[in-house]
């Protein structure tokens, strides 16, 4: 049998080099697109949450605080405690051993940029609130406080709600807008009361007319509740206002 031609063998050459190129660059083109593809997963799951956040709270855009969440009778009624702590200041980093869960007065720390906490920020999630100790700083300067526990922490519903609760206290300009939006975990101390998972809590100096400085006046504020409730928060506002509070001016 006759061997095929120089330029035949050339051609059959080229033809094998041709199909690997297109094989290569067929390869090339998939490597391109499946990293393309995990790149915008990647990417997807990042914005997912931001995403879902902002399509969650929009129903809270037009909508005054009261409308948000259970009515006010998912809560109990308000009670009230003799305070004390008032200007009683401990080194920043040093716990504090309080006796209510959630604490609504007792010794805070005081350091700049610690404690209070920042008017701006209104909510907070396990991984970045604030200690309890600078929290308790915020009580005494007139701020009411929303804590939820680990099983509200679960429920993307309640989440929801309280998200919008805190949307409607941003700024810093007004101070009736002291509020923070906190949770409460075993660590920090005893649970709520039995299917409450929500505790509102102020420092008040027993109404807004008192004197300051006359402590003996002074009481804690709580109010717990199964789920949150707008309705019951704005109340709780109304009757103890910043104004009702040790330091009502200080930030």
């Amino acid at each position: 049998m006759a061997k095929p031609a120089k330029n035949d063998r050339q051609a059959v050459i080229d033809s094998i080099r041709k199909k690997q190129k297109g094989a290569d660059k067929r390869r090339g083109f998939a490597i391109v697109g499946v990293c393309s593809l995990v790149a915008l997963l990647l990417i997807g799951a990042a914005a997912y949450q931001p995403i879902k956040d902002w399509w969650d709270l929009r129903k809270f855009n037009d909508i005054d605080i009261a409308s948000i969440g259970a009515p006010a009778s998912a809560c109990q009624k308000i009670t009230t405690r003799e305070a004390t702590g008032n200007q009683e200041h401990v080194p920043t980093g040093t716990t504090v051993d309080y006796e209510d869960s959630p604490p609504a007065f007792g010794a805070h720390w005081n350091e700049a940029n610690v404690a209070p906490d920042p008017m701006e920020r209104k909510l907070y999630s396990v991984e970045d609130r604030p200690a309890v100790e600078a929290l308790v700083h915020n009580l005494e300067h007139g701020y009411t406080v929303l804590w939820y526990d680990e099983t509200a922490a679960k429920d993307d519903d309640m989440m929801d709600d309280i998200r919008g609760i805190a949307t409607k206290f941003k700024g810093t300009s007004n101070l009736r807008l002291k509020f923070k939006a906190v949770p409460w975990t075993e660590e920090d101390g005893e649970p709520f009361p039995d299917g409450q998972h929500i505790a509102y809590t102020h420092w008040s100096i027993g109404g807004a007319g008192n004197d300051v400085s006359d402590t003996s006046t002074q009481v804690g504020v709580w109010q717990y509740c199964a789920e949150p409730s707008g309705e019951a928060l704005e109340d709780f506002m109304i009757e103890y206002p910043y104004m009702d509070s040790p330091e009502p001016n200080a930030m």
